[in-house]
């Protein structure tokens, strides 16, 4: 049976999903084609029901919950760390920017930055333009996910906040970015599923050399220790299982946006077991 498996064309993605892109583990006849989009752009595909397994930004999945299940396996967390605020070198210490690009309102990294400023104005823009617009003096401010939460400091660029670090202080929590999804089409058969998938993962981290080379393929002019390095942040013990307070974490986040009047329904999360 052939799935779709959608996800983010970044080093931490390729790396996570390098068993099934390499052939490396049995996949109980599942054959899974990889589609590449950005996150924004995959939150919004599942809105639609489009992909049967797919990455998404956990702000999102109250807009999808009708169409999907939540995987345990999979997850981007913050662990104390997430996306950053960055403005120039030059701008004035405790100057409030007039706008702040960010990588797509259905992304955790919005609705975290909401939570910490409310009132901030905000413009959506492709989360790799975001950097450049702020060098470039297009925008003060940007909301920076991926891999330019390491490589910012080279664009001429410093840090306000690291929300991932506020969340951390806030909550007590780490901060749940993304996960995976599968559509409830194939809600039979998804602990199998998710049994694949976190075989892959666990493949990956158990074979980090062969794994990271894929993953270089995909890093956006990462040296190979920052590859490194990013794929340590969001490829670990979460991202093999979210455990109890992983998807406290997400209960706790969503549940936040919901009470602050971000998210316009109650989330209901349904995980798979398994």
């Amino acid at each position: 049976m052939e799935l779709t498996l959608a996800h983010s064309p970044d080093a931490d993605d390729a790396f996570m999903f390098s068993a099934l892109a390499l052939g490396k583990i049995a996949t109980e006849g599942y054959r899974f084609t990889h589609v590449l989009q950005d996150i924004e752009s995959l939150n919004r595909a599942a809105c639609e029901g489009v992909y049967d397994v797919s990455a998404i930004s956990f702000h999102a999945y109250p807009y999808v919950a009708e169409n999907y299940l939540l995987l345990p396996c999979g997850a981007s967390v913050g662990d104390g760390y997430g996306p950053l605020v960055v403005v120039r070198e030059d701008f004035p210490e405790g100057k409030e920017p007039a706008v702040v690009a960010v990588p797509g309102k259905l992304t955790t990294a919005y609705l975290t930055l909401k939570l910490w400023r409310p009132a901030w104005e905000t413009v959506a823009m492709p989360f790799d333009a975001i950097g450049p617009a702020v060098a470039s003096g297009a925008v003060e401010a940007g909301l920076l996910i991926h891999e330019g939460q390491l490589t910012y400091a080279r664009e001429g660029l410093k840090k306000i906040v690291d929300l991932g670090a506020w969340w951390r202080e806030e909550t007590g929590l780490p901060l749940p970015l993304g996960g995976n999804v599968i559509h409830r089409r194939h809600a039979a058969r998804a602990a199998l599923i998710n049994g694949i998938l976190r075989e892959a993962i666990a493949w990956a981290l158990a074979h980090r050399e062969e794994a990271l080379a894929h993953a270089l393929t995909f890093a956006r002019g990462l040296k190979r220790n920052e590859a490194d390095r990013f794929v340590g942040m969001y490829v670990n013990e979460w991202t093999l299982d979210l455990g109890e307070v992983g998807r406290r974490a997400v209960a706790a986040l969503l549940d936040r946006g919901y009470r602050a009047g971000l998210i316009e329904a109650p989330p209901r999360l349904a995980w798979v077991d398994g």
